[in-house]
């Protein structure tokens, strides 16, 4: 399949999240360095363990931080993470029985990654964004308000 190039074009511009949809874009590349250079079964089987605990860590992170913005389609953004760790955990069921899942599994991540980043999360950054500058604009505030205090 190649190797999955990071490019602007998938940043959403919430850094945090930007550097957390890197390192999965890392693990999907590890995925693809193992299985095409012969690693392993157990090398293969570690790195698809990390790869979706890491998602599943991010995908919780993500959708507090929808929540705390208040984004209104929190909801339907679970709904979509929770049915793509159902089918990833399928994968997973069949690697575990002895299947060689790694390319299918490898090629589902890179496409559900990419849509994913371009439709879903596109949608709630407007939200999330917002959110974070009003706590940024208290914090300054209160930054102010308190060195005055101790001058």
């Amino acid at each position: 399949m190649g190797k999955f190039v990071w490019t602007a074009q998938l940043e959403i511009g919430i850094d945090v999240i930007d550097k957390q949809h890197r390192r999965i874009v890392e693990y999907i590349n590890q995925l693809d360095d193992a299985r095409s250079s012969g690693h392993p079964r157990e090398e293969i089987g570690r790195v698809v363990s990390e790869l979706v605990d890491y998602t599943l860590s991010h995908f919780a992170f993500e959708e507090s931080m929808q929540e705390e913005a208040g984004y209104p389609f929190l909801k339907a953004h679970k709904k979509v993470h929770d049915l793509f760790a159902q089918r990833v955990s399928e994968y997973q069921a069949r690697f575990l029985r002895g299947e060689d899942v790694s390319r299918e599994l490898n090629s589902l991540l890179v496409t559900w990654l990419f849509n994913h980043i371009k439709r879903d999360d596109a949608d709630y950054v407007e939200s999330v964004q917002s959110n974070l500058q009003r706590q940024n604009d208290f914090v300054e505030k209160k930054k102010g308000f308190f060195s005055r205090l101790f001058k």
